[in-house]
């Protein structure tokens, strides 16, 4: 759960006010999680710890919930990988999470997935506060400071250790407070319903799923030609083999910056790749299995290598780069201004990847025709209706130039 930049000056809650319970991690302690959470009334609050830059993919290693009546539950979905009866006991209730883009996937994969939510990041966005992590959220609404040392530690550790759990207990202590608040403010600022719209469409959010994702190698810029595109897919093809094998996160196998690093290397044996400088862990097992990628790359015909536009990129523009140049100039500050007004960031008002796409049009439309666009994009009505009438004029006005 991300939590940045809290004001030390704040006192500081340490503990939670009833303790730090037991793991739930047998079926019978289930069992009984499941009869409390069902007995329990209103919202829960509901956070996730993954183990992120340590283990293979974004799976939950540790889930906190908390709700009235029930108190806070902490749960070893790795002991208990099937939590559909936790899911079942909380239907119709609404779900607070803190940044729930990253949680909602791990929790999904576990059978449970909210009916209604409340994001607490999304509404402090929304209210356009300075900082939102979920420290400074709790200490600019109830006044308090948050412990946060833990944040990136390796929860797939067990047993986890007991500041650990305190830490973990504490992300859902105070969540319901918070958005309690934070929901009165939204309200106050005639932004509840934009609000509300923006935690509907999260009930369907599921994370990106790229058609070529060793596109997304930080440095992958740097390689010009498609042969050397081919060997960074070989050799990004062979590192998360062998990190879904050790259940270990890619970069704990190869970092980025060490895969563009053999990409550029002349190996005509295993052992050319020994003394590669900067790259560490070039034992035997890892020199035949690099030098095997590149070589498997290198034998390629030319009608196998990889195109130099990823199939994950947008369409090119259908009109020439002056002319998108021309209609963004006008296009941007134009929904920045709508952001102005709103009190809100603009990224948040719309996603600017939709204005850069539409700029990219041959024809772009009246109102009408630049909302149906946002619509088919996913764009909320509160934000269609607060940004395609001056998208449209800001248009118009760059093709009379």
């Amino acid at each position: 759960m991300s939590s940045h930049h809290t004001d030390e000056s704040l006192p500081l809650l340490s503990a939670p006010a009833d303790g730090v319970p037991d793991i739930v991690d047998t079926p019978d302690a289930l069992a009984a999680a499941v009869r409390d959470l069902a007995a329990g009334t209103g919202a829960v609050a509901v956070d996730a710890e993954r183990a992120s830059g340590i283990r293979y993919g974004g799976r939950a290693f540790l889930i906190q919930l908390r709700r009235a009546g029930a108190g806070t539950i902490l749960i070893d979905p790795e002991a208990l990988p099937d939590l559909s009866t936790v899911d079942d006991a909380l239907r119709g209730a609404e779900w607070v999470l803190h940044a729930s883009t990253q949680d909602l996937p791990c929790l999904a994969e576990r059978g449970m997935r909210p009916d209604a939510l409340f994001d607490t990041e999304l509404a402090a966005r929304m209210l356009d506060f300075e900082r939102f992590g979920l420290a400074a959220v709790v200490g600019e609404t109830l006044g308090v400071r948050l412990a946060k040392e833990h944040s990136n530690v390796d929860w797939s550790r067990r047993p986890l250790p007991p500041d650990w759990l305190t830490y973990a207990a504490l992300d859902v202590e105070l969540l319901i407070e918070v958005s309690d608040i934070l929901q009165a403010q939204l309200q106050e600022t005639g932004k509840a319903e934009f609000a509300q719209q923006e935690f509907d469409h999260l009930l369907d959010f599921t994370p990106n799923v790229y058609a070529e994702p060793w596109r997304r190698v930080q440095g992958l810029g740097t390689v010009k030609s498609r042969r050397g595109l081919a060997r960074v897919r070989s050799l990004w093809t062979a590192r998360d083999r062998v990190a879904a094998a050790q259940d270990l996160a890619p970069s704990q196998i190869l970092r980025d910056r060490h895969l563009i690093a053999l990409v550029g290397i002349d190996a005509r044996t295993p052992d050319d790749l020994r003394r590669v400088p900067g790259v560490p862990g070039m034992d035997r097992s890892a020199r035949l299995r690099w030098h095997k990628a590149l070589s498997d790359a290198d034998a390629l015909p030319e009608a196998e290598l990889p195109d130099r536009r990823s199939a994950d990129a947008e369409a090119p523009a259908e009109v020439d780069r002056n002319r998108v140049k021309a209609r963004l100039d006008l296009m941007k500050p134009a929904v920045q201004e709508v952001a102005r007004d709103l009190r809100m960031p603009h990224e948040v008002v719309l996603t600017p990847r939709h204005v850069k796409t539409l700029a990219g049009r041959r024809t772009i439309g009246d109102e009408q025709a630049v909302a149906a666009f946002l619509a088919e994009r996913g764009a909320r009505p509160w934000q269609i209706e607060a940004t395609a009438g001056v998208l449209a004029a800001a248009a118009a006005e760059a093709d009379r130039d």
